[in-house]
């Protein structure tokens, strides 16, 4: 394998990425705005859920209810109606998610030590909503239970009555139980794809389709000298992307890598190279930049956003598409941000991961040099 020849494929893929000012753009300003995106728009937190409130009640007690929801920051109460009719409306077009009724004699109920049932009604369009919310209701009427049963027993002059299990409830990794802490770091494993997969997936079949690919195959170079030419372009760009995308949710999002910065950059290192591997093989195959694009977004960066842990819990899947998950680089790559983001792991616990994704890298780039080969070059 000569350097000289490296150089060369090198220094021609480069050359051509910085006449195609479409390339610049999908490998830097797509990362950017996947960034931002995901960074605001995208978040599993419930809070400030629009909450209507129908007090026929009219009591001290009914609107100190009302004051200490509102003034919780897992609800807003942004209307008080006069009729539960009203409450269809506002729930039928989306104006509010959660409704509470508060019956007539409410207060003289409670206040005679008797039952005092509230009616809760809640949008279950989104069901993972829905549930997160009616923990929030729940909880708050348990909170506001107590507070009441310690008016009473002071009334009575009883001591309070502690509970018998006491849950002291303490939060390891994501302290702040903020969903932002751990799609930033899996945002990093899309950014790579796209950058390392699909833009590879269109530099060989670009030769196809130009008729140069001949050419090559008649210049004194080896299959293994084409790819890695090919590649260290991307795979730079991917260093620089990683680094952005790094900085970026340090400084906008407050998200902090806990572990080695260096550990993360072998990962990433070795994940890149798994994405720049599988699109060479992909574009090798097409032979088509456009069956190659497509086939690129299937095969690389769907599976990276859908089957890989990072939104969607890969233990709610159907047991087929958790087999299929074994076989997404994502997989084990976002595995590696969580210890590093999160959990603050090391190499002795990370390394399974690691030995994945390199099997995987070594397995792709010996079927690009054997597809090469008989392709004749």
């Amino acid at each position: 394998m000569k350097l000289r020849n490296i150089r060369a494929i090198t220094l021609k893929e480069f050359y051509h990425l910085i006449r195609d000012f479409r390339s610049l753009y999908l490998a830097f300003a797509v990362p950017l705005l996947l960034i931002f995106l995901f960074g605001y728009a995208l978040s599993l937190d419930v809070d400030n859920v629009e909450t209507v409130v129908v007090d026929y009640d009219r009591t001290d007690l009914s609107r100190d209810f009302i004051r200490r929801l509102d003034a919780s920051p897992y609800f807003h109460v942004g209307a008080l109606l006069t009729e539960t009719r009203a409450v269809t409306e506002y729930l039928d077009h989306g104006r509010a998610s959660l409704a509470i009724v508060i019956p007539p004699d409410w207060t003289k109920n409670l206040r005679a030590d008797r039952e005092a049932p509230l009616q809760i009604l809640l949008d279950g369009s989104d069901p993972n909503f829905a549930g997160i919310t009616r923990g929030y209701v729940n909880a708050f009427i348990e909170r506001y239970n107590q507070k009441l049963l310690g008016e009473f027993l002071n009334r009575q002059g009883m001591e309070k009555i502690n509970p018998p299990v006491e849950g002291r409830i303490r939060v390891w990794f994501n302290e702040d139980l903020e969903s932002r802490n751990f799609i930033l770091p899996g945002i990093i494993a899309v950014i790579i794809m796209i950058v390392g997969a699909m833009l590879t997936s269109l530099v060989i079949a670009r030769e196809y389709e130009n008729g140069t690919m001949e050419t090559i195959k008649s210049l004194p170079i080896n299959a293994g000298e084409f790819l890695i030419g090919k590649a260290i372009p991307y795979f730079f760009i991917g260093l620089i992307d990683v680094l952005v995308s790094i900085l970026m949710g340090q400084v906008l999002f407050g998200v902090v890598m806990k572990s080695s910065f260096w550990l993360m950059i072998l990962a990433s290192s070795i994940y890149l190279a798994v994405a720049l591997a599988l699109g060479l093989l992909i574009s090798t195959v097409t032979k088509s930049q456009l069956v190659a694009n497509q086939g690129a977004i299937l095969i690389t960066y769907l599976p990276s956003l859908l089957l890989s842990n990072f939104v969607f819990p890969v233990v709610n899947m159907p047991t087929a598409l958790q087999m299929v998950t074994y076989i997404v680089p994502a997989t084990y790559y976002i595995d590696i941000l969580n210890g590093l983001y999160l959990r603050n792991l090391g190499l002795a616990h990370l390394w399974p991961s690691f030995v994945v994704m390199t099997v995987m890298f070594v397995i792709l780039a010996a079927a690009n040099c054997l597809l090469l080969k008989r392709e004749g070059l």
